[in-house]
């Protein structure tokens, strides 16, 4: 998928700029015009325009196909994005009878994996156009046992919890680089599931974190995945456990 992102409607020449493209990478299936005049570090607006072909690309996770839309949360390394969420369900440890809440869950990906293991998962993500495709990608898959809510993921969580008084065994959660918001970080010590579950790509938010949550809980691991060679970035994956139940 190739998105040309730009700051007013039109790009000069905009066909031959996507006959060139094609030519030059014939691998391409999608190519997208987004439209963002805002001035904010956000590099995506919310317009797409389709220029070629039907405006998403499917892959190929572990034994799952998911259907990723410009808009969509994918990691860009399929390869280590599976040994990453593998690392998250081991540290989860989910049985049939627990019920996973998914924080940040993006177009369904380590939703779908954990929905093997659990009773039920619970997706939140604030992109409307994500938990479309989460819900899509459920039914392609021919997951029954998920269900994808759209909004903040500090409203839906609280939302869960007072009002369907739904109360997870688990917890995961994979935030952008800004970390989790206080008012998750109290719903969770509110409720004390047994194992949270942090993907983080910021080292530094994940463990400003788990110092919040360390008077309850306890670090049993935290494992580095590097999702972007020769970069200094990397991904980590925390598992940490409530201190009663170790």
């Amino acid at each position: 998928m190739c998105i040309l992102v730009i700051n007013g409607n039109e790009i000069p020449k905009e066909k031959q700029l996507t006959e060139l493209i094609l030519k030059e990478f014939p691998t391409v299936k999608s190519i997208i015009k987004n439209i963002n005049k805002k001035n904010t570090n956000v590099i995506l607006g919310e317009e797409n325009i389709n220029l070629y072909g039907n405006g998403y690309i499917k892959d190929i996770l572990g034994k799952f196909v998911f259907k990723i839309s410009p808009l969509s949360f994918y990691q860009v390394n399929p390869i280590q994005a599976e040994k990453l969420y593998q690392l998250g369900i081991e540290g989860a440890n989910i049985t049939k009878d627990d019920v996973v809440f998914d924080l940040y869950c993006g177009i369904g990906t380590i939703s779908l994996f954990m929905s093997q293991y659990a009773k039920k998962v619970y997706g939140i993500e604030i992109v409307e156009e994500a938990v479309k495709a989460a819900k899509e990608n459920a039914k392609i898959n021919k997951v029954e046992n998920a269900e994808f809510i759209a909004g903040d993921v500090e409203k839906v969580l609280t939302e869960l919890i007072q009002t369907r008084s739904i109360i997870p065994d688990i917890i995961m959660v994979d935030p952008p680089r800004k970390g989790l918001d206080n008012i998750s970080i109290d719903n969770i010590l509110k409720i004390s599931p047994k194992r949270v579950i942090y993907i983080s790509c910021n080292p530094a938010t994940l463990m400003r974190d788990l110092a919040k949550l360390e008077e309850r809980y306890e670090i049993v691991s935290i494992k580095p995945v590097d999702m972007f060679p020769f970069t200094s970035h990397v991904e980590c994956v925390a598992v940490i456990c409530r201190k009663e139940t170790l």
